[in-house]
């Protein structure tokens, strides 16, 4: 289930909206001694291909995100935690500037759901009188905001409030709460204040808890899909967001001090930048295009410049990587940006920038903009990320085809940039194929690599949250929910792991992606980039090779003993779409809440009294 589009016309914030409450707050900031941690919730079980260095060694840049807009705004005293650096990281033990936060925010994707369920409850352990105020979000809140708030009465943990979009949604929460709050009030009860009077009810983008005098969560209210900022130019800078990042360390409390600027390339080699969101196609297993209200969204060349030089003066960034939906989507404006790069100094010589940089593109637009590929390469790019899904578009119609990927592949190469293939494993394709269609795994990845692929990305078939397949894969029933005795859990849902088919003999489709990658990282084609290297980048397909067989081994470590399971059978199917067992409605009233699935429980209007019992409890 897509999430719901807003009245045309309503998608976007009104130029200037995000640099207006960015003024305000400063204004107001100064006012307020607020200290606040943001956590990334990470779940190490998901350390496997295709992520298998990104993930450690790439800063997020959501909660960077966040971090940026907070210190922007004037809240200096803001720390960063990533769990893939402080995994014994306890938020009921952390202290900053000696006290306890007064915001803890949560941001988590779907398949680190677990881990951030216990940061959530582990900060519900801090006693309600000095508890911060949690807030949840990431693309875990935007598409089930209701895992962060707890269904079971006897188990009273959850967030505060989930923040089901962007920079804008969490700063307007904050002005409103700001505006009302007193010197000497705690930010969780001026939140219960202003929630009990329906003071959030006008932020679009927002999912909160009604509760009993228990702290019980009786129902929730949505206030609505976001409205997003459309030039991205009003973002604040993510140079920002790196002075606060937590030092790695096996503590379960913070540190005295941020990780100092000289050791973040240390950390985190590789800056993860938002250059344009969205995408034109409308592929059925995608989230991307509904939840970007169909809009195509970028910064300007000259922002992209100054974020990437200033990065790379003060701490030494040379390597990025564009959070990009499809880069190529819109070419007028990928060329303003590639033309801008191309032409960007680091420093006041005459040399040229030494940043490399990669995204997502297709094939189709690859073609597209093939006579432009020689600008791509000068502004920086090295690398470009395909979605081929399926080389034959048996499966994914996207404009591709054989000849047109090996020829997307071919003009890549001839002008120094690695193709990096991105595939879908699926129900009706077989591991190897007969005949002159190269319908077969291997088959493609085969032709892949004669076509200069340097790496390759093999993931199965998965119903993802917020796609037009979602609630269809549930109601027909090929989902899992136990397979031999154990059940499917949220770290499983990357696609690593076969937990939906309809193939009879579904341990073949998961020895199928370990064969891929087997085929394709193997220390013979190691040994022979060595001395024919598929890529014009020394050493880079040989890079690739090294990095992608220690990512088998973890892969293969992970996975086999689900292949394993599969085989022998005893398989429970899932018939009923995940949704909330709170009941849900919207911040107008009864009707149905936006982020609600078919099967979430209708929510009645719960009396104000409750409400009052949760916030003297609270207090």
């Amino acid at each position: 289930m897509e999430l719901p589009r807003r009245t045309r016309g309503d998608e976007l914030l009104k130029p200037g909206e995000l640099l207006g409450v960015r003024h305000r707050l400063r204004n107001i900031a100064r006012q307020h001694d607020l200290t606040t941690v943001i956590a990334y919730a990470f779940d190490h079980r998901t350390r496997m291909l295709p992520f298998i260095y990104a993930d450690m060694r790439m800063a997020p840049a959501g909660v960077r995100a966040i971090g940026s807009a907070l210190l922007d705004c004037g809240f200096n005293k803001t720390r960063i935690v990533l769990q893939q650096w402080n995994r014994n990281f306890r938020p009921s033990q952390m202290r900053l500037d000696g006290r306890i936060p007064d915001l803890f925010l949560v941001s988590s994707m779907q398949i680190h759901s677990a881990q951030c369920e216990a940061l959530i409850r582990d900060a519900c352990r801090i006693d309600p009188v000095n508890r911060p105020l949690i807030i949840a979000g990431g693309p875990k809140t935007i598409y089930e905001p209701w895992g962060v708030f707890s269904a079971d009465p006897l188990d009273p943990w959850g967030a505060d409030v989930a923040v089901t979009g962007e920079e804008y949604v969490l700063l307007s929460l904050l002005e409103v709460l700001l505006s009302i709050r007193s010197s000497d009030e705690s930010m969780r009860k001026t939140f219960i204040r202003a929630r009990n009077s329906g003071m959030l009810d006008g932020i679009p983008g927002l999912v909160y808890a009604l509760t009993d005098s228990d702290g019980v969560a009786q129902e929730l209210v949505d206030t609505g899909i976001q409205r997003l900022v459309g030039d991205l130019d009003e973002l604040p800078h993510p140079v920002l967001g790196y002075q606060l990042l937590e030092p790695p360390s096996r503590r379960t409390t913070l540190g005295a001090q941020a990780l100092p600027p000289n050791r973040v390339r240390s950390y985190s080699p590789i800056g993860s930048l938002v250059l344009t969101f969205g995408c034109k196609f409308n592929c059925p297993y995608c989230p991307i295009p509904a939840y970007n209200q169909r809009q195509h969204r970028v910064k300007s060349g000259a922002r992209i410049a100054s974020e990437m030089v200033r990065l790379q003066r003060e701490y030494g960034l040379r390597y990025f990587f564009g959070a990009d939906d499809n880069f190529f989507n819109d070419e007028k404006r990928t060329l303003e940006i590639v033309e801008t790069l191309a032409k960007t100094r680091s420093d006041n010589s005459r040399k040229r920038h030494r940043f490399r940089w990669g995204t997502e593109v297709t094939v189709h637009d690859t073609l597209k903009l093939q006579q432009h590929l020689p600008t791509v390469r000068k502004a920086g790019v090295r690398a470009l990320w395909l979605g081929v899904e399926d080389m034959t578009a048996t499966f994914v119609k996207k404009g591709q085809s054989v000849n047109n990927t090996t020829e997307s592949f071919r003009l890549l190469q001839e002008n120094g940039i690695c193709p990096m293939p991105m595939m879908m494993h699926h129900d009706t394709q077989p591991l190897v194929s007969r005949g002159p269609k190269p319908y077969g795994l291997l088959n493609q990845a085969r032709l892949m690599r004669k076509a200069g692929a340097c790496s390759l990305q093999v993931l199965m078939m998965t119903p993802a949250t917020g796609s037009k397949l979602y609630t269809g894969a549930f109601t027909s029933g090929i989902v899992y929910e136990s397979v031999a005795g154990r059940r499917v859990e949220s770290y499983m849902l990357d696609a690593n792991y076969v937990v939906a088919s309809e193939h009879k003999q579904p341990w073949k489709k998961q020895l199928n992606i370990l064969a891929a990658y087997l085929y394709f990282y193997n220390p013979l084609r190691f040994l022979y980039g060595l001395v024919r290297p598929v890529s014009k980048m020394y050493l880079a397909d040989s890079g690739m090779q090294l990095i992608g067989m220690w990512g088998l081994a973890q892969t293969f470590r992970r996975t086999i003993g689900w292949a394993f399971r599969l085989m022998r059978g005893n398989i429970h199917h899932k018939t009923a779409i995940p949704a909330s067992r709170i009941p849900m409605r919207s911040a107008d009233g009864p009707a149905p809440a936006s982020h609600a699935l078919p099967g979430t429980p209708q929510a009645g209007l719960v009396q104000l009294g409750v409400n009052s019992m949760a916030a003297a409890g609270a207090d």
